[in-house]
């Protein structure tokens, strides 16, 4: 299967809604109980890069990834937390790796200098992955969010851009 990583649209809203529905489902994605709407999702991420990994043939969204900011304070302004999801039947053919290199690359294009991702610690699946496009761990939040009555720590990776802030 031939896939392309072009920038999210508005259009792409509903496929985008039901792979992040996916990955709330597995309970170890997101804190998340339930996909936002429209209004709200867009509102909370930067306008740009945002991305999905459409197969070629058919045309369907088979994951996306964006970024959020961690601040509004001016210091801050070069960090992003980024979401990544693969529909569930699309998961293990490299997809979430081509998507989430593409965004670090329009990242640094951006002039974003720091990407981080938190990811639930019972998540090897995305744990590797972050490892594997080159983010390291800083640091686990212990204990810092509950879902389903559970306490669930969290690890925080980043990582740094090689083209932003080095000065």
């Amino acid at each position: 299967m031939e896939v392309r990583i072009e920038p999210m649209t508005a259009g792409d809203w509903l496929a985008v809604r039901d792979i992040y529905a996916q990955g709330i489902a597995t309970r170890t994605a997101t804190f998340q109980t339930e996909v936002p709407a429209w209004p709200a999702w867009d509102a909370a991420h930067l306008p740009e890069p945002r991305l999905v990994a459409r197969d070629a043939g058919s045309g369907r969204v088979l994951g996306w990834v964006a970024l959020s900011p961690v601040s509004d304070r001016c210091a801050y302004q070069g960090v992003a937390e980024a979401s990544i999801y693969v529909a569930a039947d699309a998961r293990g053919q490299g997809i979430g790796r081509r998507l989430l290199g593409e965004l670090l690359a329009a990242a640094d294009r951006a002039g974003i200098w720091t990407v981080q991702v938190g990811v639930m610690a019972e998540n090897h699946p995305s744990l590797a992955l972050a490892e594997r496009c080159g983010f390291r761990r800083v640091g686990v939040r212990e204990r810092i969010g509950k879902l389903d009555g559970r306490w669930h720590d969290v690890v925080l990776l980043e990582r740094r851009s090689p083209v932003v802030g080095t000065d």
